[in-house]
């Protein structure tokens, strides 16, 4: 059987507030949001849907930020059991991260501070900046 053609289009994050979510990122990159649907019925004030579309040299796939209830901001990195440990370390949910490149890493980490992301406290590697967007996901800084 020959491969299908499937080409990665979008990502999907997962917030209790996505259309605030959806407005730090637009900020952050310098894009419009383009898609901004409020609550359904019987849903809370903050729910909805957001979407930032792909822009110039901004943006290169959509960004779409999706309402969860039950949404608990994810870990990272994950924490080692001690030796001998037993059961579990916590609550976890599915994660991914945005990796994000930039021309001058200081003034992009200072850039994402003053829209509101604050800086990761484990720092793995030179040339990269984790921050953690106002819902406390991790996004990357980086030069390449």
């Amino acid at each position: 059987m020959s491969t299908p053609r499937i080409r990665a289009t979008s990502i999907s994050i997962s917030t209790p507030e996505p259309r605030e979510l959806a407005q730090f990122y637009a900020r952050l990159l310098g894009v419009e949001v383009a898609v901004s649907e409020g609550p359904r019925e019987g849903e809370p004030a903050a729910a909805g849907w957001a979407q930032i579309r792909p822009e110039s040299d901004r943006v290169a796939m959509t960004l779409n930020f999706e309402w969860d209830e039950r949404y608990v901001p994810p870990v990272w990195p994950t924490p080692h059991a001690e030796p001998g440990a037993t059961g579990a370390l916590g609550p976890q949910q599915a994660m991914a991260h945005l990796d994000l490149w930039v021309d001058d890493l200081d003034e992009a980490q200072v850039w994402a501070m003053e829209c509101g992301a604050r800086t990761h406290e484990h720092q793995p590697q030179a040339g990269v900046r984790v921050m953690l967007d106002p819902h406390g996901h991790p996004f990357c800084l980086f030069v390449g």
